[in-house]
């Protein structure tokens, strides 16, 4: 089997990763491979096209593969809440949850990403076109096997932009090298409370092959709950994952990265979250009316979120 994910040298999804490198998967019966496929959007099309058999990425993401959800299904969280930081060039001297200081400035994001700093913003009441905000991809693109978040912050260190939305791992790296500050860490309480309900990190796959393979589903959905505990447990596991897969500077910071959220790994998918959610997909122009918990969740599988 395959489980895709649109970027590897991450926090954001690394429960996945840790399940394939420390045995999780294997020990559940699963030859489980990693695919880097890059941005989200193409990640989810890649499952509904039967090239991967699971994501593990963003939970509104299959909307772009997945109209409503319908024919997708979340089967675990990776991890709680919306998991990106705002962060800004040191230089420009902006203080923590200053949303005001934004006016007129360049934000880098990845595609699909940026939608949960729009609808941050959206939420505090900014317009981005009035405010003169400009949120786009990366210049030049980002080069293939180089993860976006990497990328974006040498773009931020060369000057090129004035801002990034990324994930842990991005901001981790440019404020321990003086580049950038954070300004938004939605987990932590900056910005509007509603914004950490928009999306959450999360494992996904197909009502195609839950409807074929349950008992692999559920295989997996165990392999993630013991590999959140295993981290738990033991977050220096983590760097031994990172060795094997992340150039030595960001295998060198994700022990600290993991310890951090550990907080939030938490394998349930919660009706308030996907309410949370499927309101913000609305915000967006994702969907057309709420969808309901059972339409997103495999909700078969809730049991095995407990251990």
């Amino acid at each position: 089997m395959k489980i895709a994910l649109p970027d590897l040298v991450s926090n954001s999804y690394f429960p996945a990763i840790a399940a394939i490198e420390l045995g999780f998967f294997r020990a559940e019966g699963l030859d489980m491979e990693l695919e880097l496929i890059h941005p989200v959007p193409a990640t989810f099309e890649a499952l509904r096209d039967g090239k991967v058999d699971f994501v593990a990425g963003s939970a509104h993401g299959p909307l772009w593969a997945f109209p409503g959800w319908a024919g997708s299904k979340v089967v675990c969280s990776l991890s709680q809440g919306m998991y990106w930081f705002l962060m800004m060039r040191a230089d420009l001297k902006v203080a923590r949850g200053d949303l005001s200081a934004l006016r007129g400035r360049r934000i880098v994001a990845a595609g699909g990403v940026d939608l949960g700093f729009r609808g941050l913003l959206q939420e505090a009441g900014i317009d981005t076109a009035v405010e003169g905000i400009e949120i786009g991809p990366l210049p030049g693109g980002v080069p293939q096997g180089v993860s976006f978040g990497v990328a974006a912050v040498d773009a931020l260190a060369a000057g090129t932009v004035d801002g990034l939305w990324a994930n842990g791992m991005a901001a981790e790296k440019a404020v321990t090298s003086g580049v950038a500050s954070i300004v938004l860490d939605v987990r932590r309480g900056d910005g509007p409370p509603a914004a950490f309900l928009f999306t959450q990190p999360a494992l996904v796959t197909t009502d195609r092959l839950i409807a074929e393979q349950a008992d692999a589903v559920a295989a997996a959905v165990r392999a993630i709950v013991k590999t959140q505990k295993a981290l738990k447990a033991d977050p220096g596991r983590a760097t031994e994952v990172a060795e094997k897969l992340f150039p030595p500077l960001e295998a060198g910071l994700i022990r600290r990265l993991i310890e951090r959220d550990l907080p939030y790994y938490d394998p349930a998918v919660t009706e308030e979250f996907t309410t949370g959610m499927s309101r913000f997909a609305q915000m967006m122009g994702m969907t057309d009316a709420p969808v309901p918990h059972d339409d997103i969740v495999a909700s078969q599988y809730r049991d095995l979120w407990k251990g």
